[in-house]
């Protein structure tokens, strides 16, 4: 399996794995968010196939999924949504996307390193830093469902510090 074969592959877990998320939460919030990280996902499948095809140099057009997610958040807090969540459950599910996004994001970064070309370069680096910005939101995520008392801190939450990526 080639570069290109495994990477389309992990976008293709990633996305069905975000759906299967979505589906199972029962936050409308959180569902929305999976959603909206899964079709992220079929992007990057996209860039990532027209990068096999050696279709020029793909474009990847710059989300605002972090401006999104924050936006979600801001919705379940002032609509006070409540969140049932089972906890352990919950936060060993998003613990596993966290770290799929980890494994991305340093796979995009290690093969940007050894592509022969500054287009390549450029693309997979541009997706290291996206899955980057997955795993920032699933990290905040999964502080979000640790807590004792989710509400609380979906409460007290400014995301100021998503704003860093």
């Amino acid at each position: 399996m080639n570069i290109f074969e495994y990477a389309m592959q992990m976008e293709k877990d990633g996305e069905g794995y975000y759906r299967q998320l979505a589906e199972e939460s029962k936050s409308a919030g959180l569902s929305k968010i999976f959603v909206m990280l899964a079709n992220e996902e079929v992007k990057h499948f996209k860039v990532v196939e027209a990068l096999s095809r050696q279709l020029g140099a793909p474009r990847l057009a710059e989300t605002p999924i972090l401006d999104n997610v924050k936006n979600v958040f801001a919705g379940m807090r002032d609509q006070k949504e409540a969140l049932l969540i089972d906890t352990t459950k919950e936060t060993q599910k998003y613990r596993k996307a966290r770290d799929i996004e980890e494994k991305s994001r340093d796979f995009y970064r290690e093969k940007a390193e050894e592509a022969p070309e500054a287009p390549q370069f450029q693309i997979l680096m541009r997706l290291s830093r996206e899955e980057e910005k997955h795993l920032r939101i699933m990290e905040n995520i999964v502080e979000f469902v640790s807590r004792a008392e989710p509400g609380n801190w979906l409460e007290n939450a400014e995301w100021t510090h998503l704003d860093e990526y």
